[in-house]
This record gives structure tokens, C-alpha cells and sequence, in this order.
């Protein structure tokens, strides 16, 4: 075999890697075949699920969320905003909408890595036990590097400048929920002001 041969045979396996690796990986990150959009959020019906797919299965994994089955939890995931645009840890958005129907729910922000925000206040979530910023039967929160000028509402820090991921967890949803994860009044997720 010739250097010529063996130059293209090395630049044909490499590019073969290259190009199954790179779709693999676009597989598992971009598209949700089992997933269901509620606003800005998605839901994968059959995280936590015996009969789960391969596909969401290895999802899961890569992103290591241990799921519960929808009977118990239900993980609604949101990396854009109301206007399609992506979340950004250096921007503020309000997180807000009616009380989710679970016996109990959080709203948690993750960096793009899907880790916490390392922050001093050690405030990562809103949750139902949260006071501040809940008025009757509805809540609201805002992420954001710095505080909000007023303290009636809770604040999760996202220090940095990479993506943020916004989870919201209904564990025990109510049975309409349950069946029917599409129909939750999902909250919405709004830019404040400019995003540098």
C-alpha cells in the first residue's frame, strides 16, 4: 500500500468518526423525539419511564438527571425564553405564572453544564415553599448576576456568562397534569431589559 492510499485511508476513518461522533452527539443534545413543547418548556413524557427509549435513556444519562416516572414527577426543561431567544446566565429574566398543580414544585437554575451556579447566597431554586413573590395562586421569580431592585420577589443568582437551563419539577402533578403534561399553564420566562 502506497503513503498516498494510507494518507486517504486515515483521512476517510477520521472523517467517519468525526462525522458519526458529531452526529451522535447532535442526536443526544438537540432533538427529543419523546418530548412535548408547553410554551418555552418541554416535557419528555417518558423520562422515569420503564418503557423509555434508547434515545431517552442516554439522554438522561449524558445530562445525569435522575428521572422519576411522570406519576411521580414531571421535569418541564426551558433553555429560550417566551420570544425563542436562549437563556443567558449574564441577563435577568422573570419566571412567573399561576401555582403549578403538584403537591409540591420548584423552579431550579442550572449553567449550561447542567451543575448549579456556584453563588454565596447558596440560592438555587424557587419552590412552593418560597413566600416571597407568591401572590393568590401565582408565583414569580428572577435569575440574574446582581439582586433586583425590589425584595418582593425571589432572586436565583447566575453569576457567569455561558447558558442557563431553567428546570421546573411537579412532584406528585395532579392526575389532569399527569395525563396530559401539555395542558399545565406553564410559567413564562421573560427577558428584563438589555442582555449584554
Amino acid at each position: 500500500m502506497t503513503a498516498r492510499r494510507i494518507t486517504a485511508l486515515v483521512v476517510t476513518v477520521v472523517a467517519s468518526l468525526v462525522v458519526g461522533v458529531g452526529s451522535a452527539w447532535l442526536w443526544l443534545t438537540r432533538t427529543d423525539p419523546a418530548g412535548q413543547r408547553v410554551g418555552p418548556w418541554l416535557v419528555n413524557l417518558e423520562a422515569g419511564s420503564a418503557d423509555a427509549s434508547m434515545h431517552t435513556r442516554a439522554r438522561i444519562a449524558l445530562k445525569a438527571l435522575l428521572a422519576l416516572d411522570r406519576r411521580e414527577t414531571l421535569y418541564y426543561v426551558a433553555d429560550h425564553d417566551d420570544a425563542g431567544r436562549p437563556l443567558r446566565a449574564g441577563c435577568r429574566y422573570s419566571v412567573s405564572g399561576p401555582i403549578p398543580p403538584a403537591r409540591w414544585w420548584s423552579v431550579t437554575a442550572y449553567a449550561d453544564d447542567i451543575f448549579l451556579f456556584p453563588n454565596p447566597e447558596k440560592r438555587y431554586s424557587v419552590s412552593g415553599e418560597n413566600p416571597t413573590g407568591r401572590t393568590a395562586g401565582s408565583f414569580r421569580m428572577v435569575t440574574g448576576p446582581t439582586p433586583p431592585a425590589t425584595g418582593s420577589v425571589e432572586w436565583v443568582p447566575t453569576p457567569g456568562d455561558g447558558g442557563l437551563i431553567l428546570t421546573l419539577r411537579l412532584y406528585n402533578p395532579m392526575p389532569e397534569v399527569q395525563t396530559d403534561p401539555g395542558a399545565l399553564a406553564a410559567p413564562r420566562i421573560e427577558l428584563q431589559g438589555e442582555c449584554p
